[in-house]
């Protein structure tokens, strides 16, 4: 079966054909002749699938009949790389159709967000906080939309998004067709497709584990040690592209600067990167400047690079389920690909989980010739964080030993209350007898 079966309209089938999407994967199969009809749909899809192109090309197709410059379509996203891709999907895939969209998402400028929305737009792809500030702003009007897209719901879930969610609803009209796509189904998952979706039919593409293409290996190392593993495994393995993850945003920045100065080109993508060096960090990974990128979970959100040979779990991701999402980014169009994990005793019982998702033990492993007994420094400043800038008080002290913050509200506290006392003492005490000459 190819695209020509689906009947889209002439325009949208040209951007189809400009991309060169002959054959269908299995969530286009399922999910677009459902859409095309305008029923409600819950989408279980991993990331690489192809499911923008399943929401995407039916919301094209349907927006070639109506009106033009209002917002009748809007897929809400957790992240702005996915925000991004999803937009540069519907772009090129809407190149003939002069249909309009623009992505809205927070960490850059609001002005150039509303100067769009006011020129008119018929598609919107939004996270969620930047989305209800314009909503709130009176820039942007959901009553007329026609469709809705949830997209990577369980994110949205473990990102707490799930209030602001319920809140776009709301402002909808109940007359809208909705879809949501997600890689896993918790119950707060299914809790909100029972309150969003009416009678949806569910198509599913592939189970809930990583392809077969991927080999999974475990790593048992001391926590001071991952550093040194990991330079020492990257100079042992034929690698070509190779994500590696970590479980905070400074611990992706400091690694990142580390292999740097290892001689790799290597770079990190984590929330507090400007939207611009962001951009850069990922179209750096995706052309090949950058040959390893290290990011948090939610910023590998939107990772769309089907050349990536190696995923390195540096952390331990805290989830079954995060494992599966990390894992997701190898082994793609029929490419084989590499998963290795760096565990610490405090990570067994994650990884047991893991093994029972897998269905099998993923394979223990030793580096050979890797000194795994050396010792860990007096002080691991390895991602310690650097201290406050010069005229924080608090934070010089911090530097030098001493207390946090509450230690200095209770010595302010202490001091104010010593200072009182004295005045007390002072006001209470007979007034000094004036003193004589000699007789």
């Amino acid at each position: 079966m190819n695209f020509e079966s689906f009947g889209l309209h002439p325009s949208v089938a040209a951007g189809v054909a400009a991309e060169g999407y002959v054959t269908p994967t299995p969530i286009q199969l399922k999910a677009i002749p459902m859409v095309l009809q305008g029923v409600d749909l819950m989408g279980l899809a991993q990331t690489g699938t192809g499911k923008t192109a399943a929401f995407a090309l039916p919301i094209l197709h349907r927006l070639m009949q109506g009106p033009r410059g209002r917002l009748r379509a809007l897929i809400v996203a957790p992240t702005r790389e996915l925000a991004e891709q999803i937009h540069q999907a519907i772009e090129s895939l809407g190149r003939a159709t002069r249909l309009r969209s623009v992505t809205l998402y927070g960490g850059v400028g609001l002005n150039p967000q509303v100067q769009k929305l006011k020129r008119g737009v018929e598609i919107a792809v939004a996270c969620p906080g930047r989305l209800l500030d314009l909503i709130g702003q009176g820039h942007v009007d959901l009553s007329r939309l026609e469709v809705l897209v949830l997209d990577e719901a369980d994110q949205m879930f473990d990102m707490g998004f799930l209030p602001d969610i319920r809140r776009i609803v709301k402002c909808t009209p109940r007359e809208r067709q909705t879809m949501l796509f997600s890689a896993t189904m918790p119950a707060e998952i299914r809790h909100l497709a029972q309150e969003v979706l009416r009678a949806p039919q569910t198509v599913q593409a592939g189970d809930s584990v990583p392809a077969e293409t991927v080999s999974h290996a475990v790593y048992p190392v001391a926590p001071h040690l991952k550093t040194a593993l990991l330079l020492e495994l990257l100079q042992h393995t034929d690698t070509d592209s190779v994500l590696v993850f970590t479980r905070t945003k400074h611990r992706a920045k400091r690694l990142g600067e580390q292999l740097a100065k290892s001689g790799y080109r290597a770079a990190s993508l984590q929330g507090n990167l400007s939207q611009g060096r962001r951009q850069a960090a990922m179209g750096g990974f995706r052309d090949g400047t950058y040959q390893i990128l290290v990011a948090t979970d939610i910023a590998a959100r939107g990772i769309d690079v089907s050349q990536i040979s190696h995923v390195i779990n540096y952390d331990v991701p805290s989830t079954p389920e995060a494992y599966i999402h990390r894992i997701g980014r190898t082994g793609r169009a029929a490419r084989r690909g590499d998963a290795f994990t760096f565990a610490t005793e405090e990570d067994r019982d994650m990884l047991r989980a893991i093994d029972r998702v897998l269905g099998t033990p993923v394979e223990r492993r030793t580096l050979a010739g890797f000194n795994y007994r050396a010792q860990a420094p007096a002080r691991d400043q390895e991602f310690a964080r650097p201290p406050r800038q010069a005229g924080s008080y608090a934070g010089a002290e911090r530097a030098r030993g001493g207390g946090g913050p509450g230690t200095y509200a209770r010595r302010g506290a202490d001091k104010a209350r010593a200072t009182g006392r004295k005045r007390f003492q002072s006001a209470s005490r007979p007034a000094a007898r004036p003193q004589t000459g000699p007789a």
